[in-house]
């Protein structure tokens, strides 16, 4: 590179003098054959010696470049300095093996910032340290901003100098790292976050005599969506479907197995499918869709009449929905239990009446509510033991949210400690106090809305 006329530190041709500083008139020493050759290895059990920090230079003088290797000589940390002449030839040498890069700003195929630009583009994890004269200095501050970790004046350089920016540049970059890897995976969360929320069930229901309220909690840690699934439906003839299920395993594969389940499912119910038919045909979707043949989903489906005195239940290996009467709480007939979806070839579901009455509430649930531990023994919980406790909580006055958060809360009470399987939890409650229908064709009421005189949202 062109050499600055500022002053700059004596050499010594003898050899006995003080090592030069980088870029003095003195310094340019002619080898257009120069090479710049690797450091004499150290003992094979320093592990440091053994592995050497690759350095690029990249410039195109030929005596600035022998002087780097100068400087570098007696560097505490052994360096290995690979020389290129241009921005072209660098491309070329720059490979994951160069920890650290010297960049000359005055290059015949790169002038000024443009060189700092194509290779931050080339290799954006490299720890970069500008080269610049004293005459263009503010250049130095305009590649830090820029991306470079630090800039050094040539004419100011001595060995130690030169070794310490080395090092603390890689220092710098490593964090640069790491803060760009924190910032990812923040914003990834984030994203994450949002794309669960929006898969998670918006409940179609424009009957404002039912009050529908879910809670969903994954297993797995920093998770908004888990295996299990749910989904209300109000069709146009008046009937309430709803849904709750469980695919096996709790991770990112279960969850998204689980939203291509209840879409399927929603989908249909609006197609006019129901009961068997739509048992068998879910099934064949859900065979089509996961990814291993020992995957397997629960479900239990519920058909409420419009007269909202009547239904029906499907089960599909999952356990029977509890009813909550002014009587008393119990759960439903289990007489309609059918194999788990994908467990056997050619299921058959078979379904079971439910007499509701005119005061009821349906509490639908996922078995990671029943199956936590109950002391230090293996004994889990189980629908027997979830039958008294919500008695317990119903007897306490507690309805709606509180009945649902207060029977989690309790059964991880039980278990010591946070559920590690997802847990869903739905209640449907039915107040015959309230209109029955509302008015034909309305909006649909979803949870947290509020319904006008008419009856519509």
């Amino acid at each position: 590179m062109p050499n600055d006329n500022d002053s700059c530190g004596d050499i010594n041709p003898g050899g006995g003098g003080v090592r030069p500083a980088y870029g003095g008139d003195g310094g340019a020493v002619e080898r257009t054959d120069y090479r710049a050759v690797p450091m004499p290895a150290s003992s094979a059990s320093d592990p440091v010696a053994a592995h050497p920090l690759r350095v690029l230079l990249i410039e195109d003088d030929a005596g600035d470049a022998f002087l780097v290797e100068e400087l570098l000589a007696d560097s505490p940390d052994p360096m290995d300095i690979v020389w290129a002449r241009s921005m072209a030839e660098a491309m070329v040498k720059l490979g994951e093996d160069i920890g650290c890069v010297l960049l000359d700003l005055g290059l015949p195929d790169a002038e000024g910032l443009n060189g700092l630009h194509r290779l931050l583009l080339f290799a954006p994890r490299t720890a970069v340290i500008v080269l610049t004269g004293l005459s263009d200095a503010h250049r130095g501050s305009a590649a830090v901003a820029a991306g470079a970790q630090d800039y050094l004046v040539k004419q100011e350089i001595d060995g130690s100098l030169l070794s310490r920016a080395i090092r603390y540049a890689l220092e710098r970059k490593r964090a640069d790292e790491s803060q760009r890897r924190l910032v990812e995976s923040e914003l990834r969360a984030q994203e994450n976050a949002r794309l669960e929320r929006g898969l998670l069930p918006a409940p179609i229901l424009r009957d404002p005599s039912l009050d529908f309220r879910a809670r969903y909690r994954p297993g797995r840690q920093r998770a908004l969506l888990g295996g299990d699934l749910y989904d209300a439906v109000q069709t146009a003839d008046g009937r309430v479907h709803v849904m709750i299920g469980d695919v096996c395993g709790h991770g990112p594969d279960e969850a998204a197995l689980g939203v291509n389940l209840r879409i399927a499912w929603r989908s249909l119910i609006f197609a006019g499918l129901t009961g068997g038919e739509l048992l068998t045909t879910l099934e064949r979707i859900f065979e089509h869709e996961r990814r291993s043949d020992e995957m397997f989903a629960t479900l239990c489906m519920t058909i409420i009449e419009p007269d909202r005195r009547r239904g029906r239940v499907y089960l599909a290996g999952h356990p029977a929905p509890l009813l909550l009467t002014p009587k008393g709480i119990a759960p439903l007939s289990e007489g309609a239990t059918g194999p788990a979806l994908g467990l056997f070839p050619d299921g058959r579901w078979s379904h079971e009446s439910m007499e509701l009455g005119t005061d009821w509430s349906l509490l639908l649930y996922t078995d990671g509510l029943i199956e936590g531990r109950i002391g230090p023994g293996p004994e889990r919980l189980g629908t027997d033991g979830l039958l008294p406790l919500i008695g317990r909580l119903l007897a306490a006055g507690l309805s709606g949210y509180d009945l649902i958060d207060s029977a989690v809360a309790a059964v991880e009470d039980l278990h010591g400690g946070s559920l590690n399987d997802d847990v869903a939890v739905l209640l449907l409650r039915h107040d015959p106090d309230r209109p029955l229908h509302g008015v034909q064709g309305g909006h649909p009421v979803l949870p947290g809305q509020t319904t006008g005189e008419d009856g519509t949202a």
